[in-house]
């Protein structure tokens, strides 16, 4: 025999309206005991209860899946983020339809119209561009929450990390190291977080009166390969760098990649920080300080804003910055 609703409720001996409310993740908003929220999940899982989504969608108008459009999917660091927003819409009852967008708005634009199509009760999106129209007229149907980066001036809700006290913080530990000549591996242009990190860097450099040299400054993107060729370039033409503040993880790697060519060795030729620190960082060779993100806290409080948007809460934030933590390595050297 199937198992239903009503099965569970009989067996259990609670209204069937209460078992619906659990299993379809309404047990705060109803404000349902724990203990009454176990034993449901316990007798469903005993009968082995599946719901029919097809009927629910058609009874409730929803679906029960939320859309996710990340950048770059072989970025961990946006793997990391994927896994938390999973994990988070799965305790929230919804499923996920993950969407790559490649850096491209073009890419991002297609990929809106498709999660349309697909009627997904709610967005969650790292924006590819600093364009913000498309998303915020999706908006009107559809809600959306940001993840990582904002859009300035969209006034579209958004959960990011504190970029710019993040940078300043890196920044400053080379500087409290004896650098002067510290490099910056910038990130994507026009994105909030190149943006924030940015004016982080550029904030040590003024609070300890170091000038700003703009030949110091150079890339385009997050990438592993934008790391590789600025690196080159930047220390093939300024021979006086003794620091590299990268923005970004694979910046790092591509970084640390033509240091190798060069015949540098990090952490005695060269200094090198990044933001966005990884597990395997600490087993390099040369273990690498960086930036750590709260990558998981980001998914979770993405997803409890958008569910609270679905759910037309009054009180709904319009942004959450999360702090992050200086990890200390061998990668910085201290010099006269």
């Amino acid at each position: 025999m199937n198992a239903t609703l009503k099965s569970i409720s009989e067996a259990i001996d609670i209204s069937a309206s209460t078992v619906s409310r659990v299993l379809n993740g309404k047990a705060k908003e109803y404000r349902i005991s724990e203990k009454t929220v176990k034993l449901v999940k316990a007798e469903a899982e005993r009968q082995n209860f599946r719901p029919n989504q097809i009927a629910s969608s058609l009874r409730t108008k929803k679906t029960k899946t939320l859309g996710l459009i990340i950048p770059d999917i072989s970025n961990n660091y946006f793997a990391a983020i994927s896994r938390a927003v999973e994990l988070e819409a799965r305790e929230n009852g919804y499923a996920i339809i993950l969407s790559d967008s490649m850096g491209s708005v073009e890419k991002e634009i297609e990929i809106l119209a498709l999660m349309k199509s697909r009627n997904v009760d709610g967005l969650l999106v790292v924006p590819a561009g600093s364009e913000w129209k498309h998303l915020k007229a999706e908006n009107k149907e559809t809600p959306i929450v940001l993840l990582d980066r904002y859009l300035k001036g969209s006034g579209l809700p958004y959960v990011s990390s504190d970029n710019k006290s993040g940078s300043f913080e890196a920044v400053s530990e080379l500087i409290n190291a004896g650098h002067r000549n510290i490099a910056c591996l910038q990130g994507l242009k026009n994105s909030s977080t190149c943006s924030e990190r940015l004016a982080g860097y550029l904030e040590a450099l003024a609070k300890n009166n170091i000038p700003q040299n703009d030949k110091l400054i150079s890339g385009e993107d997050f990438t592993y390969e934008d790391g590789y060729t600025n690196t080159i370039k930047i220390l093939s033409s300024e021979p006086s760098v003794s620091a590299i503040f990268a923005m970004g993880n694979l910046n790092a790697l591509g970084a640390m990649e033509a240091i190798k060519e060069m015949k540098l060795q990090i952490g005695k030729d060269i200094s090198l920080i990044c933001f966005d620190d990884q597990p395997y960082f600490s087993h390099l060779s040369t273990p690498l300080s960086a930036i750590a993100q709260q990558t998981e806290l980001i998914g979770k409080e993405a997803v409890t804003l958008l569910c609270a948007s679905i759910n037309d809460e009054k009180t709904v934030q319009k942004k959450i910055l999360l702090k992050t933590k200086l990890i200390k390595r061998k990668s910085i050297t201290k010099i006269n």
